[in-house]
């Protein structure tokens, strides 16, 4: 059921949830509102005119001693920061996390401790190639990063929305985003990896394969924020209170399932809706329709360390499900938008070295150089070693120590003294005051030659690639192959297209063969060698997105087509039936006047033609009324929004006369029902229609269709509209 949703006094709507106090009290000293103040300078004064600069005469120069006019241009040649290098395009959110029972058997956290305790969050999304002027929808692997503020200091969970990474050992990264990025002699192409230097990068880096599949299916393509996976990619530890440790990967679980978009729809949307992800998530919280996720752990013991096929510290390999459960521990909230976008999700700055105690490093080579990595970034990106005193960044706890000085400094340290040990101030700040308190990292027995090579157990890069395809589900895998067929379709060297195809032969063989056959190079001659060690597992039910979550249809967008004359009873059931189950209904006709049902019914109409699209939207409904059915049967948008609607596999309901204009379109292929006036419901292939006004079972049949997301069994056919 739908919360009552808060209105303030210029109308717009207000999420009834708000984030936790603590955060709140964390920011309210430095949340400024203007309204009702007059303008001032940076240090109070007040100013009556900030149209017209100081002159020698009303057509004289401008003179320097104007210090408004040198304040105000100065601050807006001043007010942009260097841009992420990657995951630059984002969009975030304020929550909260709850653990549900104390995980004390595995940690000493104690944020993963009290069920009746709720830890501040904020959390960033976020692409990784393009620049912050990009679009949301480009096939891209998503950032999903999490700031808990925690009463023992910030804890930062760095993550994406894909369990493996493109290299095992960090000192590749510069390498592989130099290679990704558009390339240097033209800046082409933006947010996009097909082109040549990034492919050229693939194949020389063969452990790169497996997160490869994940990029080329639709796992890079997501239908929103709220309906993605997140993972913390890297193996960490947990430690308890006996000091007994254990090898941890995390996961953000998606209470409204995980879905995507289609390829030809995120090409569509980049133009029409370049915010598409953005403003899905703005407008979710704000009608308070909060995003929710479960989080997941991945547990496994230091003794059986070795026990796998696979080696548990290998960034670019993941811990099948059906090996290692994920047992859920608590719930993830977002609820609040940020009050600012520049001050909050621009200046919130990530390092997964923020831990707190009971959670620690392994020797993951991708996690140690991030270690460094992310710190040194932010640096340079926010000005200096003070960006943890900027209020999106400061921690809910004390902080005391001896750092001094620097640009931005906000703190007011008192006192003499500035180091340790010291007399003058009873040598306080002091370390290890209380032993339960402080950090103590896990005493792990270390030793080894100095050497620069990777564990041998690191070198079987195509098996879990090859467990990715045997994973996917028909309609996944035709995906693969046309994400495939488009990228490397792209490329100008034609060596660089014949090795994709040579290097993906070692997954799957067919693969190979449908790659060479759309890019004009030769098909594999052998089959795939064989890994040296079997793997345990061919197949995992958890890689596919057919097997999520398709009992819900909360918070997804259905369009209805209607012009005056439409059939206000049927209209009024149908939406009522989708409200009811958390739907979001928008009425688009030809303009944005009000229009009238035959029996004299006003509905607001909350698009036009010109600014809607089907891409936009999860499903389509038409209500009947013959004088708006004949209208719409002329008008070429309304057949090309359900062609392409039924082109990208969406659910499609019909009523009464609304069932002859489906005949009008290309979507013959489908049983329409046939007996006029009779309330006979027919749903095939995902289109839903009935001859009659719409009752309890077409109502019904309409929620089953929407909630199965799409329906691929659509693609079969060749000959689909275009």
């Amino acid at each position: 059921m739908l919360k009552k949703k808060e209105v303030s006094e210029s109308g717009a709507q207000k999420n009834p949830q708000r984030a936790e106090p603590l955060v709140e009290k964390n920011v309210e000293p430095f949340r400024v509102d203007s309204v009702g103040k007059q303008l001032t300078t940076d240090l109070g004064l007040k100013i009556n005119d900030t149209d017209n600069s100081l002159r020698a005469g009303s057509r004289g120069p401008t003179l320097l001693e104007d210090f408004h006019f040198r304040e105000k241009i100065t601050h807006f040649d001043h007010e942009r920061i260097s841009e992420r290098v990657v995951h630059a395009r984002g969009s975030g959110a304020h929550g909260y996390f709850q653990v549900y029972k104390s995980m004390r058997q595995y940690t000493k956290a104690r944020f993963l401790q009290d069920p009746s305790k709720k830890t501040p969050v904020f959390v960033r999304f976020s692409t990784v190639a393009g620049s912050r002027g990009s679009a949301d929808t480009v096939r891209d692997a998503r950032g999903f990063a999490t700031k808990f503020y925690t009463e023992e200091g910030i804890y930062d969970l760095v993550g994406n929305n894909i369990p493996v990474f493109f290299i095992q050992d960090a000192i590749k990264f510069p390498d592989l985003i130099h290679a990704v990025k558009p390339e240097p002699d033209n800046e082409i192409p933006q947010a996009a990896s097909a082109h040549d230097t990034f492919w050229d990068f693939v194949v020389n880096t063969p452990e790169i394969a497996h997160m490869i599949m994940w990029v080329m299916s639709d796992r890079a393509l997501p239908r929103s924020f709220r309906m993605m996976e997140g993972f913390g990619v890297n193996t960490y530890r947990l430690v308890n209170e006996e000091d007994k440790a254990f090898f941890v990967k995390f996961h953000w679980k998606p209470l409204l399932g995980v879905h995507s978009l289609v390829w030809d729809e995120v090409q569509q949307i980049a133009g029409k809706d370049p915010d598409y992800n953005r403003r899905d998530l703005w407008e979710a919280i704000e009608a308070g329709d909060c995003p929710e996720w479960e989080f997941g752990i991945q547990i496994i013991s230091q003794e059986d360390e070795f026990k796998f096929d696979f080696d548990v510290l290998d960034p670019t390999k993941l811990w099948p499900e059906e090996l290692v459960p994920v047992q859920r521990i608590g719930k993830l909230v977002l609820n609040r938008n940020p009050d600012n976008f520049f001050a909050e999700t621009e200046q919130v700055a990530f390092c997964p070295s923020n831990v707190v105690p009971g959670i620690d490093f392994s020797n993951d080579p991708l996690l140690q150089g991030r270690l460094f990595s992310y710190l040194d970034t932010q640096l340079l990106r926010l000005g200096g070693p003070n960006f943890t005193e900027i209020p999106i960044n400061r921690t809910l706890s004390l902080v005391t120590n001896n750092q001094r000085d620097g640009p931005h400094r906000m703190t007011i340290n008192k006192g003499k003294t500035a180091y340790n040990p010291n007399s003058l101030n009873k040598d306080y700040p002091k370390p290890g005051m209380d032993e339960k308190e402080g950090y103590v990292h896990y005493a792990e027995a270390v030793s080894g030659k100095i050497v620069r090579e990777r564990s041998e157990s690191f070198k079987d890069h195509y098996s879990q690639a090859t467990l990715f395809w045997n994973s996917m589900s028909d309609p996944e895998k035709q995906h693969i192959i046309k994400a495939f067929q488009f990228e490397i379709g792209k490329l100008n060297n034609k060596e660089t297209r014949q090795k994709v195809v040579d290097m993906f032969n070692n997954v799957d063989h067919e693969l190979a063969v449908q790659i060479a056959k759309a890019v004009g190079t030769s098909p594999p001659t052998r089959e795939p060698q064989p890994p040296k060690k079997a793997p345990k597992l061919q197949a995992s039910k958890a890689l596919s997105m057919e097997n999520t979550i398709k009992n819900t249809i909360k918070t997804r967008k259905i369009a209805v087509l209607a012009m005056d004359g439409f059939n206000g009873k049927e209209f009024s059931s149908v939406k009522a039936a989708l409200e009811k189950q958390g739907a979001k209904i928008e009425v688009i006709s030809q303009f944005l006047s009000p229009i009238k049902s035959q029996d004299g019914q006003e509905i607001e109409v909350d698009k036009h033609y010109v600014s809607a699209s089907s891409v936009m939207y999860d499903a389509v409904y038409i209500p009947g009324g013959q004088q708006s059915i004949d209208t719409m049967k002329q008008q070429w948008y309304v057949i090309n929004f359900i062609n392409e609607a039924f082109k990208h596999c969406k659910a499609i309901g019909a009523t009464s006369e609304a069932v002859g204009l489906l005949a009008e379109t290309d979507i013959m292929e489908v049983k329409l029902a046939e007996t006029k006036g009779k309330a006979e419901v027919v749903s095939d292939k995902g289109v839903v229609t009935s001859q009659a006004a719409p009752t309890e079972a077409f109502n019904e049949a309409v929620t089953v269709a929407i909630a199965q997301h799409r329906h691929w069994i659509r693609e079969k056919n060749e000959n689909m509209p275009t």
